[in-house]
């Protein structure tokens, strides 16, 4: 255990502060090597300023471990203050301590198997919807589709709204979005000002749904439904107030990191056809008759292998920030309390100590021979880990599985030359050119 002034007299990690005020927050926005670059220059931790408070980024599975398993002791969970107004004050991502763990147990109740269960049939029947949409247009460019697919699913999902990329609710969402890491200037032309114009929209028609369904004898199966009548273990549900913030973070959740997810698997797929025909061998083997069951889903095992190596190649999100709530020591260097600490997801996953060739894409190495990511506790962590794991991680798996398994099944797609595949960081990982591909219907095998 180490003393309060033994503590103090471990140094601060090397790094660099930037410019006064705003740090280096700029180049952390437009240099998608921010941290790669500092890691190379003063290894596993350093210092930074962002968003006008000190900054640690640390890497690897030990420190992800440190970080992940002191929730509530030595750190709480963090954001920009771009993303925590934009997310909203009763949001179960801003919250602290006991009232995020009991808060969470009502939200986890609409993700819990029963709930996935029934979220199959109208999963499934958004998506074949969209395969059937790109098999007409045969030319597009797939980033922005998916990005309308994981929304359509999550308001139906959720909150029973049917197309809802359609509306005016899927134009303030984007625009939302747009905002959520950004410089938190609340002027109208900047981005955080339209998106704090659009978050106030979104609240009212969430509202409206809210209010309807409590008005309604039947509160519905979906998400909104199984919380409205959720139930603490003190018999307290939540307040208007707070099912506006949670909806409007699942609708994120449920979207933002999902669409990044699915535009990975759909670039990393092309790049790879024998990777498809492996899935599409596993399926003919199966033979399993459609619609599929959550049963059927599980069977699919070296499809689960190619999406945990998708997310592990590119996550959907690169790093988690915590703000530290009393000193602490790692790797020898103090972290001062009230500091902000940012574990990376990215380069842990990218550790040539933990995974074999790790810039290749190679499924395989998750078979259970293999099973790289169990050589180290919290070294394969795109939901994060600890008392914070992403709530609807299961959520997102069945619809990733459920959608490659669909698309691989019954169609094939190729890149069209000419586009820049680099990846765009902010907000979520996303092939710079939107993904342009042509894409068909394959013959039925024999």
């Amino acid at each position: 255990m180490t003393t309060t002034d033994e503590l103090k007299s471990r140094p601060l990690p090397p790094g660099d502060f930037g410019l006064p005020l705003i740090g280096e927050t700029i180049q952390f926005f437009r240099d998608p090597d921010f941290a790669q670059k500092r890691h190379q220059k003063y290894g596993s931790i350093f210092k930074t300023k962002l968003f006008g408070r000190p900054t640690v980024m640390i890497s690897g599975s030990e420190a992800n471990r440190f970080v992940l398993t002191h929730e509530n002791q030595y750190f709480t969970s963090t954001f920009p203050p771009s993303t925590k107004i934009l997310l909203g004050p009763a949001s179960l991502a801003v919250q602290g301590g006991l009232n995020h763990l009991q808060r969470r147990k009502i939200l986890s109740q609409a993700f819990q198997p029963r709930a996935l269960a029934g979220y199959l049939t109208d999963m499934a029947e958004i998506a074949q919807g969209y395969l059937h949409k790109w098999e007409r247009l045969g030319t597009f460019t797939w980033y922005p589709e998916l990005r309308n697919l994981t929304f359509d699913i999550a308001c139906k999902l959720l909150v029973g709204v049917d197309s809802a990329s359609e509306t005016l609710m899927g134009k303030w969402f984007e625009e939302w979005c747009q905002g959520l890491f950004s410089i938190a200037l609340p002027l109208p032309w900047t981005k955080f000002g339209r998106a704090l114009h659009c978050r106030k929209q979104l609240l009212n028609q969430i509202e409206q749904i809210i209010r309807q369904r409590q008005q309604s004898s039947d509160p519905g199966q979906d998400a909104l439904g199984l919380l409205l009548q959720a139930r603490d273990e003190q018999g307290n549900s939540l307040s208007l107030e707070e099912l506006k913030d949670q909806i409007l973070l699942l609708l994120f959740a449920g979207h933002e990191t999902l669409t990044s997810a699915l535009a990975s698997t759909c670039l990393l797929l092309a790049q790879h056809p024998d990777i498809v025909a492996a899935i599409r061998a596993e399926q003919q083997q199966l033979n399993l008759q459609s619609p599929w069951t959550m049963e059927d889903l599980k069977q699919m095992t070296y499809l689960e292998q190619v999406l945990k190596e998708v997310m592990r190649l590119i996550p959907p999100v690169g790093g988690g920030f915590r703000e530290v709530i009393q000193s602490c020591e790692l790797n020898g260097y103090q972290l001062p309390k009230g500091w902000s600490v940012q574990y990376q997801i990215s380069r842990t996953h990218h550790d040539s100590d933990i995974y074999t060739q790790p810039e290749q894409f190679d499924p395989e190495r998750f078979n259970p021979e293999r099973a790289e990511d169990k050589s180290k506790p919290f070294s394969y962590v795109p939901f994060g880990g600890g008392v914070r794991e992403c709530l609807g991680r299961e959520f997102a798996k069945l619809e990733m599985k459920l959608f490659t398994a669909l698309l691989v099944r019954d169609y094939q797609w190729e890149l069209l030359p000419e586009q820049n595949l680099d990846m765009v960081a902010v907000p979520t990982p996303h092939p710079r050119d939107g993904l342009r591909v042509n894409f068909w219907r394959r013959e039925a095998e024999n």
